[in-house]
C-alpha cells in the first residue's frame, strides 16, 4: 500500500475520495443481489420473469456503455461518475411507485445506467491517475472498495429487507448514493493533456466496429462474455436455490464470503501481475470460477455453499481486475473510455442473456443443471483464453500461463 504515500498530495487525495465514492456506490448496488430475484417473485413473477427482471440491469447497461465511454473520453470521466451516482439514487426510490413486473424491468434498465456510467468513468480515471510502471497494482487496490461493498451491500440488504421490509431497503439504497454523489463532486479532474504520439490520435479516430474486432479486443471481450453468461446465472439463481434447498443460509452471507475472498485476492494479484503478466493470473481465475460452479452444483449445505462462494469470489475478483489492467494495457489514454465499454459490454451482455435463457431452461434442468451449464461455459472461456489470447497458438499459451509478455500491449504507455 505504500504506493499511495509516493503520490503527490492532490493525486492522493483525487484517489481517496474516488475510492470511498466507489465503496458506497458498490454497497448500494449490491444490496439488491440477494433481495431483487425474491421481491419480482413475491410480485408475482414466475422463474422466467424473475430472470427478465436481472437481465433487465444488464440491457441497461449494455445500450449506454459505449455512449456512456465516447462521452467519457470527450468530455470527462467525472461527468459520468455523477450521472452513474445520479442515477444509483434516483432509480431506487421508483422501486417503490412499480406494481407490476413490466414496469420493475423498466426500472431495473434505468438503473442498470448507473453502473455503465460509473464503472467507466471511475476505472478509466483511476488508470489517468496512476502511475505506468505500477498500473496493475494501483487498479488492484482501487478496485478493493467493489468487493468491499459486495460484501458489505448484501448482508445490509438481506438484513434489511428482513427486518423491515423492501420500503425501508430502497430508501437505504439511495442514500448510498446520494453520498457518493458528495464524494465525487469534490474529485478534482485535471484537463486532459493532449497525447501527440501518431498512433494514440489514430486509436481516437478508429469506427468502434473496428474496435470491437481488432485482436487485441475481441478475446477479452469474449472470455468476459462466456463469463458473464456463467454469473448472470449465478447472481439470479442462488437466493433461489438456496430458498429451495432449505438450508439454514442467509443468500446475503454467500456474496459476503464471495467478497471477502476476492478482496484477499485483489492485495496479492494485482502486484503481482505488473511483475508476472496478466496471462497466469485470467487462466487461473477461470479455473476457480468453473470449479465454483460445480461445487455450486452438488451444494446441499451451508458450508458447501460459502465453499462455492469462496472459490467464485477467487476467481470473479480476479478476473475482473486483472482483465482491467489488460485493458488498460491495450490502449491509449485518447480511447481509454470506449475501451473499457467494449471490454466490459461482453461480461454486461452475458449477464443480460443469460437470467431470461437460464430461467426458461430452470424448469428442465432444475437449479443444479444451471450450475452445470454454467461451469461448461466457464470452461469454454479458459479455453479460448488459453488458445486465442495472442497472435497464434503458441503465444497464446505461453503468454496464458505466464512465459511472455502480452504481445498486443501499447508500446508506451499512457
Amino acid at each position: 500500500m505504500k504506493i499511495f504515500w509516493e503520490l503527490e498530495a492532490e493525486r492522493r487525495k483525487n484517489l481517496l475520495m474516488l475510492f470511498t465514492a466507489s465503496l458506497l456506490f458498490w454497497s448500494s448496488v449490491a444490496s439488491m443481489l440477494p433481495t431483487m430475484s425474491p421481491y419480482a417473485e413475491d410480485m408475482g413473477g414466475t422463474k422466467q420473469q424473475v430472470g427478465l427482471v436481472i437481465s433487465s440491469f444488464s440491457i441497461g447497461i449494455i445500450l449506454f456503455r459505449t455512449i456512456i465511454g465516447r462521452l467519457a473520453d470527450k468530455h470527462g470521466r467525472k461527468l459520468v461518475l455523477l450521472i452513474g451516482v445520479s442515477i444509483g439514487a434516483i432509480a431506487p426510490l421508483c422501486y417503490l411507485l412499480v406494481d407490476s413486473i413490466g414496469m420493475l424491468m423498466l426500472i431495473r434498465g434505468f438503473h442498470g445506467i448507473s453502473l455503465a456510467a460509473f464503472t467507466t468513468g471511475y476505472l478509466a480515471l483511476v488508470t489517468d491517475l496512476s502511475p505506468v510502471d505500477k498500473r496493475g497494482e494501483l487498479l488492484s487496490y482501487m478496485n478493493l472498495a467493489t468487493p468491499i461493498g459486495l460484501g458489505v451491500g448484501p448482508a445490509l440488504g438481506g438484513f434489511l429487507q428482513a427486518l423491515v421490509g423492501y420500503t425501508a431497503l430502497f430508501v437505504a439504497i439511495s442514500a448510498l448514493s446520494w453520498l457518493s454523489w458528495l464524494f465525487v463532486s469534490q474529485v478534482r479532474e485535471q484537463r486532459m493533456v493532449q497525447v501527440v504520439a501518431p498512433e494514440a490520435k489514430k486509436a481516437a479516430a478508429i469506427p468502434l466496429w473496428q474496435l470491437v474486432t481488432s485482436p487485441r479486443m475481441r478475446i477479452p471481450a469474449l472470455v468476459l462474455l462466456l463469463v458473464g453468461l456463467s454469473f448472470g446465472g449465478l447472481i439470479t439463481f442462488v437466493p433461489l436455490f438456496i430458498r429451495e434447498t432449505g438450508v439454514n443460509l442467509n443468500p446475503g452471507l454467500y456474496f459476503t464470503t464471495a467478497a471477502i475472498a476476492s478482496f484477499n485476492l485483489r492485495l496479492l494479484t494485482g502486484p503481482a501481475s505488473d511483475r508476472y503478466g496478466r496471462g497466469i493470473f485470467i487462466t487461473g481465475s477461470l479455473i476457480s470460477f468453473g470449479l465454483a460452479m460445480l461445487v455450486l452444483s452438488q451444494a446441499q449445505t451451508p458450508q458447501v455453499f460459502l465453499l462455492a462462494g469462496v472459490m467464485q469470489g477467487i476467481g470473479t475478483g480476479t478476473i475482473l481486475s486483472i482483465m482491467i489492467a489488460l485493458l488498460s494495457d491495450r490502449s491509449w489514454s485518447t480511447e481509454r473510455g470506449i475501451v473499457y465499454s467494449i471490454g466490459l459490454s461482453g461480461f454486461d451482455l452475458g449477464g443480460a442473456i443469460s437470467p431470461p435463457i437460464f430461467g426458461l431452461l430452470a424448469d428442465w434442468l432444475d437449479y443444479q443443471g444451471i450450475f452445470y451449464l454454467a461451469s461448461i461455459l466457464s470452461f469454454l472461456a479458459l479455453i479460448t483464453f488459453l488458445t486465442q489470447s495472442s497472435k497464434n497458438l503458441s503465444h497464446s499459451l505461453r503468454f496464458a500461463i505466464g512465459r511472455e509478455p502480452d504481445a498486443y500491449a501499447v508500446e508506451r504507455r499512457c
